[in-house]
């Protein structure tokens, strides 16, 4: 060492000296001064991948610095806009999106199409010009959510009917759900369609009674069978016995009531059959008590389960949708208790087995049935007192209510269970009664009018009862009131002469719109 510095002149040390001096000033400073630093690149730059390359994608051009910092920018107002989102009742997110892939920042600015960049414009405006009113008028907030809301789960439903996933009736009931409103298909009108009916009256023999089969009797005009349903502020969905069947896969459908109950239990029979025999269709009626009794014209009702989905369908009669109980089983002209405010004891022991319930009575609420039945009316166990309960009216209308409130209590402990209520069906004498002479004898189609306008259902007893509880209304009352030519009248192969049957129906015909409506609400 000692040679080394030896060797160099005073002058060359100096220099030396100086420059390491300088070095060492010149790293501190650096360290020191935050203005230096910005000559170098940024870390993360030299770290960062663009997202298609992680992604496995093509790569793409590199982001300019400057619209990284508009991102950022736009990053940090998220804050500030889930304050916004986190008012009362707000039901829609204006800041962040939740997929995490669109929290990270995209490598390249994507391009909007014009059409959707001036809507989503458009919808900015909208809230901004909401957001600054709600000061002055809270309410209108609440309003404007709904429909931003709806907006962005439309754009999505749109998007899926243009693929292809849901059709355009679903589309028109999920959006009629969206909006908050549930589709009521009781108001509407009735159109031709040629492709109606969903089978032949003259070949569905295997589940349709020939009493009920127009297509077998004298009559030879068949408009009524080309009548379609419309609703007025939604589409009623196209029957399709497959999307049925899944519907109701591993599921039991029962029908409980009179023979307008057992109609549309046939004519659900032939619409999900096409009216085809079915040799690989079970009988399990056994399993549901329904066998014929010694002396029995026919069981209290069928039962039928499809094996490929294990789906059963079933009819129960219950005329007037209370409990009947003999009061002395020794003696076959016996009266039977009428318990008004008693279930079915069927209903009583086989709910645990359904699924969907649909229930009705009307008809036989009359002393003329009352007295051929020998009914007697029973409250609470003991013969009714009531005066207002003993008029046939007060009668109905308590029965009513009582199994619909059973029903609605049974819905907590059978959470698998959706119950229907099927308003009446009307009848169409005209000029006395079924046994004074009266008739139906329209054949022409809508001539009595097509339409229904109003959104309340006629059956008022039947909408007051299962008003607020969880058992819903199949209204079918004022959509079957218009059509008068539909009924079986005077072709009628039971009734005695000069009698004409303006209660019943042909099927095929209306009763296949009720459960059209009725699969679309399962």
């Amino acid at each position: 060492m000692k040679g080394l510095f030896y060797g160099l002149r005073g002058k060359e040390i100096s220099l030396i000296l100086i420059v390491l001096t300088c070095t060492t000033i010149l790293i501190w400073a650096w360290d020191r001064t935050p203005l230096l630093a910005t000559f170098l690149p940024p870390k993360n730059r030299l770290l960062q991948l663009p997202q298609d390359i992680l992604s496995g994608g093509p790569p793409t051009r590199s982001t300019p610095i400057d619209s990284e910092i508009h991102v950022n920018k736009e990053i940090a107002t998220f804050p500030e806009n889930e304050t916004v989102n986190h008012q009362e009742g707000r039901p829609f997110n204006i800041a962040a999106p939740t997929d995490p892939e669109s929290l990270q920042a995209p490598a390249q600015k994507k391009e909007i199409p014009p059409g959707v960049a001036e809507k989503e414009a458009k919808q900015e405006q909208t809230f901004e010009a909401e957001k600054s009113s709600t000061a002055e008028n809270p309410t209108i907030l609440t309003e404007s959510e709904g429909y931003n809301n709806l907006t962005s789960g439309e754009k999505k439903l749109e998007q899926e009917q243009s693929a292809g996933i849901v059709s355009p009736a679903d589309f028109a009931n999920i959006s009629s759900s969206a909006r908050g409103k549930a589709c009521n298909y009781a108001k509407g009108k009735w159109v031709v369609e040629d492709r109606r009916p969903w089978y032949s009256g003259s070949t569905c023999k295997q589940w349709l009674s020939s009493m009920w089969a127009c297509q077998l009797m004298q009559r030879n005009d068949f408009a009524y069978e080309k009548l379609r349903w419309q609703p007025k502020d939604c589409e009623l969905e196209e029957f399709e016995a497959s999307k049925f069947f899944r519907r109701m896969q591993d599921k039991t459908l029962a029908f409980v009531g009179d023979s307008l109950g057992r109609q549309q239990f046939q004519s659900l029979m032939c619409m999900i059959t096409g009216g085809e025999e079915r040799p690989d269709v079970i009988d399990v009626g056994q399993e549901f008590g329904l066998v014929k009794p010694r002396g029995a014209i026919r069981p209290n009702g069928w039962a039928y389960r499809f094996p490929s989905t294990n789906t059963t369908i079933l009819y129960y009669w219950s005329a007037c949708l209370c409990d009947l109980e003999p009061l002395d089983i020794k003696n076959r002209a016996t009266e039977y208790a009428m318990h008004l405010d008693r279930p079915p004891a069927f209903l009583r022991q086989y709910l645990h087995k359904i699924d969907v319930l649909v229930l009705n009575t009307g008809h036989h609420w009359n002393r003329g049935k009352l007295k051929a039945n020998r009914w007697v009316m029973h409250v609470g166990g003991v013969p009714n007192k009531n005066r207002k309960i003993a008029e046939i009216g007060g009668a109905k209308n308590f029965t009513i209510h009582s199994i619909v409130s059973w029903v609605n209590s049974q819905l907590l402990s059978h959470p698998q269970l959706k119950a229907f209520y099927r308003s009446i069906s009307p009848r169409h004498f005209v000029n006395g009664d079924w046994n004074t002479g009266g008739s139906c004898d329209n054949t022409t189609p809508m001539s009595i009018g097509k339409e229904v306008l109003q959104d309340e259902s006629s059956d008022h007893s039947t909408g007051s009862a299962v008003k607020g509880t969880g058992v819903k209304l199949l209204d079918i009352t004022s959509l079957s009131q218009v059509r008068d030519e539909g009924h079986i009248s005077r072709y009628s192969i039971t009734a005695s002469r000069g009698v004409q049957d303006c209660l019943h129906w042909c099927l095929p015909g209306v009763p296949d719109t009720w459960n059209e409506i009725l699969s679309a609400q399962i």
